[in-house]
């Protein structure tokens, strides 16, 4: 339960990255991807008692797990300040290649689309979980 509740925090911490994005006039994102942040973020919301009810013990894979997770929201909050700073370097004149940029932009779009599957397979997999009868 515990890499459940850090994989939450995780999303949080990569939901903060979007908005901040999205609140940017010149943000890079489509309005798709900040419809996919909106989602994440209800569902984490609705979601809140998984922070409330940690488990006391945790195993070496749920410690590998958690980090992998929080690797993956770093990798995505990386790569979405480069295609950032890619893109103000073009509209900037700075000499930035336009297909740098593009490319760029693509990969934080395709990692954070992979992001918002991994969530939603764990979410999946919680509610399966929750589904079993005991």
């Amino acid at each position: 339960m515990e890499g459940i509740s850090q994989a939450t925090n995780i999303m949080n911490q990569a939901m903060q990255v979007a908005n901040q994005s999205a609140q940017q006039p010149d943000s890079f994102l489509p309005a798709s991807m900040l419809e996919q942040a909106d989602q994440i973020k209800q569902a984490i919301s609705a979601n809140d008692s998984l922070q409330t009810s940690q488990a006391s013990a945790t195993g070496e894979a749920g410690t590998s797990f958690a980090n992998m997770l929080k690797s993956l929201a770093q990798d995505v909050s990386v790569k979405s300040a480069q295609a950032g700073e890619a893109v103000q370097g073009v509209l900037a004149g700075e000499g930035v290649p336009l297909h740098q940029a593009v490319i760029a932009a693509e990969e934080a779009s395709v990692s954070f689309q992979l992001m918002v599957e991994v969530r939603n397979k764990l979410l999946e997999s919680y509610q399966e979980l929750m589904r079993m009868q005991v």
